[in-house]
Parts: structure tokens; sequence; C-alpha cells
């Protein structure tokens, strides 16, 4: 009988599942050896003090039984209490012990746990800086906001409650086992005997609750997500009254995460029972069977009751288990999303050794693009594009939406590596040029400059770090913004509120111009970056471009055909391509040409 083709795909399909899951465990254990790799110290102080506290607290049972042995029977027939207050004394020393030994080690592991945390939020938020646009096209804000709160948190809690527990609990496992073995063996084969089931309860639990954390943290992030993309577009939520749709796809996430949550707790609730009815089955066995050694005279009466103490300090790290495995599970399901993104290369990423640009003295510089195809995922958006930009000269790239002008833009920028073919900046191929390089020769100025929190002067010196009152003031008045930042309650020092949100947009736009004014680049694009203008501020700005453009590069995208004015080259894209390519005056001249068209449909619009 052949075997059915389904069975095939279903093993190779569970042998994918179990390589990835391999995978994740793999990079998880790594990412937290490196995390752990600079406090190797402290983790062996740690586990030191642990293993202390771990002898003191097992050397109490021990005491309990010698005292009954050798301390109460000469104290029934003369009176001496010797024995009894050094066995007192020994124990009480064993409790300070255990207690100092105790705090030392949850304070050793706490700050552990906080400088791990401390470490791991770093990464992450240096990680996220430094991938690529395309990176944060596809991965939300939600689901970085997510790895940043609720997964760190989850391995903070783990040092918080659960990681001490666990190597309390297995040094109590093993120091408790060669003990009852040690103290007598027969009555420790029993036990032994009885841990087959734990072992398989234990198994099964870590199996199934394994599975069911990783549910709970990718429900959360489900939940984190759709919460971020709802406030975040709240305008177009409350104008176009989505608020139910939104309220149904939420409670069915938020649902998800109820069940996933549900789901481990059941886990635990059979889990955390089954073990304390092994353990209860396995005491009345050793109470029974010792019992009857005792009235054989085969073990004393102080050996069994040490015995029956341990019993307890055997069963009750199993149970601690149980009830910290919550913390062990959803810590290693974050850790495995948290190692994820930490392994995520750039797609953009900096020169194993970079190539430093000639020297230039205010100028601009040439760029070209030589044979550039790109696309976004499987969509061609520029095909064998071959376009040279001298130095100095102002370029307009006009066209239809969708024809690549703002591609153009972000490759130039190096948002985006091209799919073939190379951007070269003074001959040099950005690919090449390290990001501060980069990033001091080439600025980009979109439609929505973003405005980060604090003072007006506070968001122009991002284009200088190191400028001065004076050098921040001029760049205002460079592109006519001093007007209406003197105008406001602290000048210059006025807040610009969150994302910028107390000044309009025109205004917004104004200051991120003085920006890329005081940063004097080489190359400077214009990414619709007076459309939010209305026609005053957009004449305004324009006169101020011609004077700071001076010889520098530059690069304008804009539907206005008014910004393409201050041009001395426009060049017409179409599906990737370029169309047309000439003088702004010559172009025109063309009736019947591509730019002569758009130029008329623009002037028709105005009317």
């Amino acid at each position: 009988m052949t075997a059915q083709p389904w069975r095939g795909v279903a093993a190779e399909q569970r042998d994918e599942d179990s390589a990835a899951a391999a995978l994740l465990r793999s990079r998880s254990r790594r990412l937290l050896g490196d995390l752990l790799a600079g406090s190797r110290g402290r983790v062996a102080l740690t586990f030191a003090l642990i293993a202390i506290a771990s002898l003191a607290a097992l050397a109490g049972p021990w005491l309990v039984g010698i005292g009954i042995d050798r301390g109460i029977p000469p104290l029934s027939r003369d009176g001496d209490t010797g024995p009894l207050l050094a066995v007192t004394a020994a124990f009480a020393v064993t409790v300070v012990v255990q207690a100092i030994a105790t705090r030392s080690y949850i304070y050793s592991m706490g700050r552990l746990g906080e400088r791990v945390v401390l470490d791991l939020r770093k990464r992450l938020f240096a990680h996220f800086q430094l991938m690529s646009v395309s990176f944060h096209d596809d991965y939300t804000s939600g689901r970085v906001i997510s790895r940043q709160t609720s997964d760190v948190d989850a391995i903070s809690a783990l040092f918080e409650d659960g990681l001490d527990s666990l190597v309390s609990a297995v040094l109590s496992l093993l120091l408790v086992g060669a003990g009852m073995l040690l103290l007598d063996w027969p009555l420790g084969l029993v036990v032994l005997a009885g841990f087959g089931p734990l072992v398989w309860l234990t198994a099964w639990f870590r199996q199934e609750s394994a599975i069911a954390y990783r549910r709970g943290r990718e429900s959360i992030a489900l939940v984190i997500v759709q919460f971020v993309e709802t406030m975040t577009g709240i305008r177009a939520v409350q104008a176009f009254r989505r608020q139910r749709r939104n309220d149904e796809i939420f409670g069915e996430l938020n649902s998800g995460y109820y069940d996933a949550s549900l789901r481990s707790f059941r886990l635990v609730a059979v889990y955390a029972p089954a073990i304390t009815l092994v353990g209860n089955v396995i005491t009345g066995v050793v109470l029974f069977y010792g019992g009857l050694r005792v009235i054989d005279g085969d073990i004393k009466v102080g050996v069994l009751v040490t015995f029956l103490l341990y019993l307890r300090r055997f069963f009750d790290p199993l149970q601690d288990l149980a009830q910290f495995y919550n913390s062990f599970q959803a810590a290693g399901a974050a850790l495995e999303k948290i190692s994820g993104v930490l392994a995520e290369p750039p797609s953009v990423p900096s020169p194993a050794s970079s190539v430093r640009l000639p020297d230039r003295s205010g100028g601009g510089r040439s760029v070209r693009f030589a044979g550039v195809t790109f696309g976004y995922r499987a969509e061609s958006v520029i095909d064998g594009l071959d376009l040279e930009l001298p130095a100095g000269q102002t370029t307009a790239l006009v066209g239809t939406t969708g024809a690549g002008k703002t591609t153009v833009a972000r490759l130039l920028a190096r948002f985006y590596d091209p799919d073939e073919g190379r951007v070269l900046l003074d001959g040099v191929d950005l690919r090449d040029l390290d990001d501060p390089a980069l990033r001091a020769e080439v600025v980009m100025i979109t439609q929505e400059n973003f405005l980060f929190s604090g003072t007006i002067a506070d968001n122009i010196r991002l284009g200088k770090p190191t400028a001065d009152r004076a050098e921040i003031e001029s760049a205002g008045r460079a592109i006519g913004a001093d007007e209406f930042i003197t105008s406001l309650p602290g000048g210059y020092d006025a807040d610009v509120g969150k994302r910028g949100g107390r000044l309009s947009a025109g205004q917004r736009q104004l200051v991120s111009f003085a920006r890329a004014f005081l940063a004097a680049p080489a190359v400077l694009i214009l990414d619709e970056a007076t459309s939010l203008l209305d026609i005053p501020a957009e004449r305004m700005v324009q006169r101020a471009l011609r004077t700071m453009l001076g010889e520098r590069t530059a690069l304008i995208i804009a539907h206005r055909l008014s910004t393409v004015e201050i041009a001395d080259r426009v060049i017409v894209l179409d599906g990737g391509r370029i169309v047309q390519d000439g003088p702004p005056g010559r172009l025109l001249a063309a009736s019947d040409g591509r730019y002569a068209r758009m130029h008329q449909s623009w002037q028709s619009g105005l009317a």
C-alpha cells in the first residue's frame, strides 16, 4: 500500500516547523548569552548566593532530625539540654545565613535583570533607528512598540519573579534528591520511583505552554498594532465613522489574546494540582513505609521526620516552577521575537570600509543614475534609468502620479538601494559611503517634514547641531521664516508641541526649510516641499531657494509647476522612464510635448 501524498507534506511541514522552532530557541539563547556576557561575575555571584541559601535551607530539616534523635532523649532522662541547645543554635545560624543569602541574591538578581533590560532596550532602540525605510514600511509601529514594551517587560518579569526560583528549584531538586539517598536510600528509591510521573508532567506542560505563550505574545502584538493604528488615524476614524468597525476588529483581536491567556492558565490549573497530588501520594507512601521501618527499629524517628521535611522541599520547587512558568514561557516567547528583530539585517547596510568623497568648498556634487532598476516588492517602478545631474544644477522632476519621481528622490537619499545599477555621488557609489558622510552631503525635504517636541530653535539646529543662536536666526531669515517666528510668544524659543502641532502646516515646512538651509548640503532634494504653502509663502520660499541653492545641486519634485520656474532643467518622467529633458523654456515652447500639456493643464486648474 503506497503512502498518501498528504502524509509526506504534513511530515515535511512538521520538520520545517521543528527546524524553525529550533532556530528561534538557538537565536534566543545566543541573545541572552550576549546580554549576560558583560555580567558573568554577577551571574556567578548570584548563583553562588542561591546555592548558599539552598544549602542553608536544606540544613534545617537535617538539624531537626538530629535534635529529635540526640537532643530530646537525653533531656527526658537526665535533664541535659546541651545537645538540644547546640542543635537549636546551629539551626538559628542556618536561618540567619539563609535570610542574608536570600536577600543578597534577590538584590543581585534584580540588578542583573535591570542591567539586561537596560541593554536590551538600548539595542532595540538603536537597531530600529538603523533599519531602513523599507523595514519600517513593512514592520508597523504597533509591532515596534510591542517589542519595546510588552516583550521587554516580559523579560524583566522573568528576572523579577522567576529566574531565581528556577535556579533555586533546580538546586533544591538535586541537593534534596542526593540528601535523601544519603540519608536513607530505600526511602530515597521510593521517592525517585514517583519521579517518573513528575518528569512526564513537566515535559508535557513545557511543550504545551510554550505553544500557548507564543500565541499569547503574537496576540498581544496584534492588539497593540490595532490600537496604535486606530489612535494614529483617529481623525480619519471619526471623520468616516469607522468606530464600530474598529470596535469589531479590536474585539476579535482582544478575544484572541483572552483565549490564548486562558489556555495558559488552564495548563497551569492542570499542572500545579497534578504535582501536588503526586507529591501527597509519595508523602503518604513514605510515611507508611518509613513508619513500619521505625517500628521495626531500622531507622530512627528523627530520620523519618527529616525525610518528610525534605519531601516538602522536594515538591515545593516543582510547584514554584508551575507558579512561575508563566514568566518563563512569556519571557521565552518575547525573547524569540526580540532576537528575530535584532537578527534582521538592514536592507541598506553600511559599507565594510567607507570611501571618502573629494573635498568641496560650498559647491554641489554631481549625481548619476547608471542603469538603475528598482521596484517595491514585485512591482517595478524604475527600469534602467540613466540620468546625470551636473554639480550645481537645479533640476525639476515632473510627471503624473506614479511616474517614479519620489522613488528617484528616495534612491538618491539612499532610503532604498537599487535592485540593479548604481547611484553615484561625484563618481562614488552611495553604497560605499557611510551614513554620516552621506547625510552631510544629501538632505531631503518632504511634503510633511517631521518636527520633534521642543523649541523652534531646537528643530532648526538639527541641520547643524553645533550651530549658535546667530546662525539659527540667520537661517530663519534666509528662508523668510523669521517674521512668523518672532511674532510667536517666545520667538525662536517657542514650543512647537507634539509633532509640531502648535504650528500650521506652512509654518512647519518653513522651519524644515530653515533646518535644511543651516545644514548646507551639497545636494538638496525637495519632494513636494512647497505643496503645503500658500502662494505668497511659496513665492517667498522660492526667492530664498534661489539665494540658498547657489552652486549646490538640487532635485525638485513638484506637481505645482510654479515651483519649476527656478530650475535650470526639467525632466519629465512616465512609467519610470525619461520622456522629456531640457530647459523649462524650451520644453514649454514645444506645445505638443508632455511638459507643455502639463503646464497648460496646471494653468487651467488655477483659472
